[in-house]
């Protein structure tokens, strides 16, 4: 091998070793981004106690309020990412976040604690599109998959964290009614713990603006002079408009499958507490570990599936690794609820944490797989439009209904979420399967295959 040979090896294991860091910082934004999301789940009782708060108006805090401006902003966002530096965009969207996850703490009522959510759901924004749209820069097909895969891995690792670490806080504080902070006064357990996860999301922040840098751009859509085309917004809707079939599929397939995640994480910690009596710590600490495994290890199967079922050459890849994991997540989000065994319930919930992690894998991979380069960020911003004000707005949302104006009863709340994960499951699987032939046309037809 001669100097040259030599040369071109070592910078290309330096690029690929950059690569892989920038995925690891990602991972660690999307982990944080998790965990203050998530936390809120957790601390569902005491929260509902202090702030007078019925089951309904805490999923409008957990839901609507996170997922309305999540959703909303993601689209002027993702313009942003498709024109601008994405590294500084996602630095000031993990700064914003974990500032208003620490302002959460403040919240003496459920205005104030809306309005923080809102916050939150504006500065985490920012990342997904942002961070997809640079993967497809640095990764070829056949790995982008795995790059997805161990970013998304961040939101099962993030959830799982919160879940321990608010465990934690509330069991090293049980009995402490009320704790004095210098500046801030006296403050519950669940309002420490918001600073405890918020603050330190700063430093990610600004680790990411020191030392990531904004990749080059490929696969950019051509004028007829050959030069970068600027595309507008409405080219993106025309783009839809062209592949009409496979876009519908698509956002509404993953759509529903999202709702059935966003329910299980959303109520699961709920119905734990009250069925089954068990305390917030110990409900924290089993629901975190399962997160941490099954979700985990159900993120890399969804990744290496989507890239093996690639080198087979199978076109719709994304789209039928979605339909495998929809078939398993079916029977045990329907009946875990429906026992009243403890270990039985627990058996049931593992697998079907496991099969509810695909979506946030192949969801992202198929639109990067698909899209020009131009509107890639745009693209994941409308599917995350639909899938969060679906997905988690309504969906977490109408969990919380059926519990108070069907069942009438806060302890029929799993039942309820049998019903809303069950029924979005078999939605979600028609939409997939039928998606699976129109995104195979869709590929052949940009020429991608």
């Amino acid at each position: 091998m001669n100097q040259s040979n030599i040369a071109v090896e070592r910078t290309q294991k330096k690029s690929n070793a950059y690569a892989w860091y920038v995925v690891t910082l990602c991972m660690l934004a999307y982990i944080f981004s998790f965990i203050d999301r998530q936390i809120l789940a957790l601390m569902i009782e005491p929260i509902k106690a202090d702030l007078q708060l019925s089951d309904t108006q805490f999923s409008l805090l957990h839901g609507l309020a996170f997922s309305l401006f999540y959703a909303v902003m993601g689209l002027p966002l993702a313009y942003i990412a498709d024109r601008f530096s994405r590294p500084k965009l996602i630095s000031i969207g993990i700064i914003v976040w974990s500032l208003a996850t620490a302002t959460c703490g403040l919240s003496k009522n459920f205005i104030q604690l809306f309005l923080s959510r809102m916050a939150v759901g504006v500065g985490e924004a920012a990342l997904s599109p942002a961070a997809y749209s640079m993967f497809s820069d640095m990764f070829s097909k056949d790995k982008l998959g795995r790059a997805v895969g161990i970013y998304s891995i961040g939101a099962f690792l993030g959830g799982g964290i919160a879940f321990l670490v608010g465990g934690y806080v509330i069991n090293l504080l049980k009995g402490v009614t009320l704790i004095e902070v210098p500046l801030l006064g006296a403050l519950k357990a669940w309002q420490i713990a918001f600073f405890v996860v918020g603050l330190p999301g700063i430093i990610i922040g600004l680790l990411f603006i020191m030392t990531v840098k904004d990749p080059a751009r490929k696969g950019q859509q051509l004028n007829q002079n050959g030069q970068v085309d600027q595309v507008k917004f409405s080219q993106c809707l025309q783009f839809i408009k062209k592949h009409a079939k496979t876009f519908a599929c698509h956002y509404l397939g993953f759509t529903f499958y999202a709702m059935a995640l966003y329910s299980l994480t959303s109520w699961t910690p709920a119905f734990y507490i009250r069925k089954f009596q068990l305390a917030p710590t110990e409900t924290g600490y089993m629901l975190g570990t399962i997160l941490l495994i099954a979700n985990t290890l159900g993120v890399f199967c969804a990744g290496w599936l989507n890239d093996w079922f690639i080198k087979k050459g199978r076109q719709d890849a994304p789209m039928f690794t979605g339909v495998i994991g929809i078939v398993g997540l079916i029977i045990p989000i329907a009946f875990f609820t429906q026992t009243d065994q403890l270990w039985l319930s627990v058996s049931l919930l593992i697998p079907a944490m496991f099969f509810a992690s695909f979506p946030l894998v192949i969801s992202a991979t198929a639109l990067q797989m698909l899209a020009p380069n131009q509107f890639r960020a745009r693209l994941s911003a409308l599917f995350l439009l639909v899938s969060n004000l679906i997905g988690l707005g309504i969906g977490t949302t109408l969990v919380a209904i059926i519990t108070d104006k069907v069942f009438g009863s806060p302890f029929m709340v799993g039942s309820s979420l049998s019903i809303v994960g069950g029924l979005s499951c078999v939605l979600a699987l028609i939409l997939l399967f039928k998606g699976c032939k129109f995104f195979s046309e869709s590929m052949k037809l940009e020429k991608l295959n």
